[in-house]
């Protein structure tokens, strides 16, 4: 999908998936004939429970283009970590001109997002986050900056482990 190592890819099978539609474009293909319209949209599928995957998909017709970005969506699942509605630890990420910047909120903040990153964190599961769109606002950038931020997250167990420390010693040091 982006290219990253700690990846963990999920299968769709027997997952209450939600999908939530990002944008849909309208394309325009002038013809000796006339205008040739067709819609390309880009649709996020989630579990709300971590398992999130982002497809798209292009018809002649909206709602076709959409159910293509779902079925593109729900072959690309990844699981991400998710700790008590929130991230571990703050992370950026930059995918073509979209820079994205993801921090942990305490228990009530809510989510502190737009469009986008909004429907990303949503589908994952997110109650509690800061974020920030820097750069360009193009949906589909936005959408892969915001996967690859949160696939660069590491799990707390995970570095304990490659520290060989305990886990309250990651947190307290």
């Amino acid at each position: 999908m982006l290219g990253l190592d700690n990846i963990e890819r999920v299968k769709p099978g027997g997952l209450e998936l939600k999908d939530r539609l990002v944008a849909v474009n309208r394309v325009t293909k002038v013809t000796k004939g006339g205008r040739a319209f067709g819609f390309s949209a880009i649709v996020v599928v989630g579990n709300e429970e971590g398992v999130i995957g982002y497809g798209l998909g292009k018809s002649k017709e909206v709602a076709s283009a959409i159910a293509k970005a779902v079925e593109d969506a729900k072959k690309n699942l990844v699981k991400v970590p998710v700790m008590n509605h929130t991230i571990p630890h703050q992370t950026t990420a930059r995918y073509g001109g979209a820079d994205i910047f993801l921090r942990p909120a305490s228990h009530g903040t809510g989510l502190i997002a737009g469009g986008a990153v909004r429907a990303v964190l949503e589908s994952a599961g997110i109650h509690d986050i800061l974020s920030k769109s820097k750069g360009s606002s193009n949906p589909h950038n936005v959408v892969k900056a915001t996967f690859k931020a949160l696939l660069d997250i590491r799990r707390p167990e995970e570095i304990a482990r490659m520290r060989g420390v305990s886990l309250s010693k990651v947190f307290n040091g």
